[in-house]
C-alpha cells in the first residue's frame, strides 16, 4: 500500500489529495461547486454538486495509480451544514452551510434564554449551528423539516448514500450545537428545545470508524477498487491541527483561507462563560478549542475589487504594494467584519470599518491594514484562549494566506512568535489521511504524524514591528469592543 487519499469535503469545492505515506502529496484534484444566496442572509448549496464533485475529484486524482496501492480514504468536512434528507437518501432542500444567518433571532433568543446550551454543547449560539437553523424551520414550520426523517450534514449525506450508514463523527456531531462534549452523546435537552427525536440523527462515532462496500455504480464513478476502505475522520478544524503537527499542549494552528481560525487540542473540554471560544470533541479524550473568523482571504479579495479599475489588479502586486509598507500602515487600522463576525463577538451583525484614515494613505496603506486586521481578528481570539490557559509556543500556519510571504511576517511580528510553515497547504486532508492509516493499522498512533509532515521555511518576528502591532492592538480592541452595540442601530435602520 504505496498511497492514502485524504478527501476534504470544504466551503467551495471538494478536494482529493492522494500522499505518499511520509506525507508528500502525490496528485490532488479540486471541483468546486457554486454557492447560492436566494435571500439575503441565505447561503445555501446542492448536496448532489457536493457528491458529484467528491466522486469525480477522487476518480481524476488516482487516474495515473494502481487503485491495488490505496490504502483507504481519509474525510474531512467543513462544520455547520445542514439537510433535511428522507429515508432514502434524498434531501428535501439545499444544504444550509455555516454562513446561513436566516436564524440569527433565533441564536439571539436562545443566547438569552438558554446559556446552558453552549455549557454542554461547547457550540457557541450562533446563526451558523444547526441547532439555530431547526429552531428557525420549526417556528416557521419549514416544510423539509415537517417531511424529513433524518437532519444531518453534507458528510453524513455523502456516507449514507454511499454506504447505507447512519454515523456521524464527534467533530461533526459537536459542531452541531445538539452534542453533549462531556458525555459524546446526543444532548436531549437541547433535541427538544430543537424539536426533533434522537432517531432523527445518526450515531456518533470516533473518527477512526471505517466503512467499506461502497455501492456498486457510485464505485465505477469514484475511480476507486472496490475494497477500499473509507474511514470517517473529522471536521476539517482539528484535521487540520493534526495535519500540520500542532497536536500538543502549546502547539497553535493557524488557517486563513476565505475565513479563518485559531485551534488547540487539549485534554478536556475548555469552556468559556463569556462564550468567547468552541470547544468540540474530536476523539474519546481530546478536544479542539478555538474561535472562527468569517473574514479571511476574502477580506484581501474585496480590497482588489475596491482598488481594481479599468483592470483587476493582482493579490500578488497588491501584496507587494503593502510590503513597501511600514508595519502598522501609518497608523491606519481596519476592522474585517465585512461579513459579520463569529469568534470573538459572535455578532453576525458587525460590520467592517477603517479607522484613522487620512489623505496621506495610499493603496498599499489600505492593503496592509486590511491584512493587518484580519490578523488581529485571530490575534484577539488567540487572547481569548490565553485566557483560557492555551497559550501559544508554537505556531503552524496553513490555508492559502500561508503563500504571502508578507502576510506570514505580519503574523509573526504580531504573536511575536517563529510561525512554521508546511511543504503543502492542504493540511486538513493529511490529518484525514493520517487518521485512516491509524485505523487501519498502518501507523501506531496519531502523534507520530509529526515526523510524517515535510516543512519548509520558517519566519522569525520582528521585535520593533511587534513593538508597533501592540500599540495598535490596545486601539483595535478598544474600537472593536465599543463599535459592537452601534453595529446592532445600524443593522436595523
Amino acid at each position: 500500500m504505496d498511497y492514502v487519499i485524504g478527501l476534504d469535503i470544504g466551503t467551495t469545492s471538494a478536494k482529493s489529495v492522494v500522499f505518499h505515506k511520509n506525507g508528500e502529496v502525490a496528485a490532488e484534484y479540486e471541483v468546486a461547486y457554486p454557492l447560492s444566496h436566494p435571500v439575503v442572509g441565505y447561503a445555501e448549496q446542492d448536496p448532489l454538486q457536493i457528491e458529484q464533485a467528491a466522486l469525480e475529484a477522487l476518480n481524476i486524482s488516482t487516474r495515473t495509480l494502481e487503485c491495488g496501492k490505496i490504502a483507504g480514504v481519509g474525510i474531512s468536512a467543513a462544520m455547520h451544514s445542514l439537510i433535511c434528507m428522507d429515508k432514502n437518501g434524498a434531501s428535501l432542500c439545499p444544504s444550509m452551510i455555516w454562513a446561513d444567518a436566516r436564524s440569527a433571532s433565533e441564536a439571539s433568543t436562545l443566547k438569552e434564554e438558554q446559556p446552558d446550551v453552549y455549557m454542554r454543547t461547547g457550540t457557541p449560539l450562533h446563526p451558523m449551528s444547526p441547532l439555530s437553523k431547526l429552531i428557525w424551520m420549526k417556528n416557521n414550520q419549514y416544510e423539509p423539516w415537517k417531511q424529513a426523517d433524518y437532519f444531518v450534514s453534507v458528510k453524513e449525506f455523502l456516507l449514507y448514500r454511499w454506504f447505507g450508514e447512519k454515523v456521524v463523527d464527534y467533530s461533526i456531531a459537536a459542531a452541531t450545537g445538539l452534542f453533549n462534549i462531556h458525555e459524546h452523546r446526543w444532548d436531549e435537552e437541547t433535541l427538544a428545545i430543537a424539536g426533533i427525536h434522537p432517531e432523527q440523527l445518526f450515531t456518533p462515532v470516533a473518527p477512526t470508524y471505517a466503512m467499506s462496500g461502497m455501492k456498486e455504480d457510485l464505485i465505477e464513478k469514484s475511480g476507486l477498487a472496490p475494497s477500499t476502505p473509507f474511514v470517517i475522520g473529522g471536521s476539517d478544524g482539528p484535521l487540520a491541527n493534526l495535519g500540520i503537527g500542532a497536536i500538543q499542549p502549546g502547539e497553535t494552528a493557524i488557517t486563513i483561507g476565505t475565513s479563518g481560525a485559531i485551534r488547540q487540542f487539549s485534554s478536556e473540554p475548555l469552556l468559556d462563560d463569556k462564550q468567547e471560544v468552541f470547544s468540540y470533541s474530536f476523539t474519546d479524550d481530546l478536544w479542539i478549542t478555538g474561535g472562527p473568523s468569517n473574514n479571511g482571504g476574502l477580506v484581501l479579495k474585496w480590497v482588489q475589487q475596491l482598488l481594481s479599475e479599468e483592470r483587476e489588479v493582482p493579490i500578488e502586486e497588491l501584496t507587494k504594494l503593502a510590503g513597501e509598507v511600514e508595519a502598522g500602515s501609518g497608523n491606519l487600522l481596519f476592522l474585517p467584519y465585512l461579513n459579520g463576525e463569529r469568534a470573538p463577538f459572535w455578532n453576525a451583525e458587525a460590520k467592517g470599518s477603517y479607522i484613522g484614515l487620512t489623505p496621506s494613505h495610499k493603496k498599499g496603506h489600505v492593503t496592509r491594514a486590511a491584512m493587518e486586521g484580519v490578523l488581529f481578528s485571530i490575534f484577539h481570539i488567540g487572547k481569548a484562549l490565553e485566557r483560557l490557559g492555551n497559550h501559544h509556543e508554537t505556531i503552524y500556519a496553513s490555508g492559502g494566506f500561508a503563500r504571502s510571504e508578507t502576510w506570514i511576517q505580519m503574523l509573526a511580528d504580531i504573536f511575536n512568535k517563529r510561525i512554521d510553515l508546511p511543504v503543502s497547504h492542504q493540511s486538513s486532508a493529511w490529518g484525514a489521511a493520517w487518521v485512516a492509516l491509524y485505523s487501519l493499522g498502518h501507523v501506531d498512533d496519531l502523534t507520530s504524524i509529526k515526523s510524517s509532515i515535510p516543512m519548509k521555511e520558517h519566519y522569525e518576528p520582528n521585535a520593533d514591528n511587534h513593538q508597533k502591532y501592540q500599540a495598535l492592538f490596545e486601539v483595535y480592541q478598544s474600537v472593536s469592543d465599543k463599535l459592537q452595540i452601534d453595529f446592532a442601530k445600524l443593522h436595523r435602520m
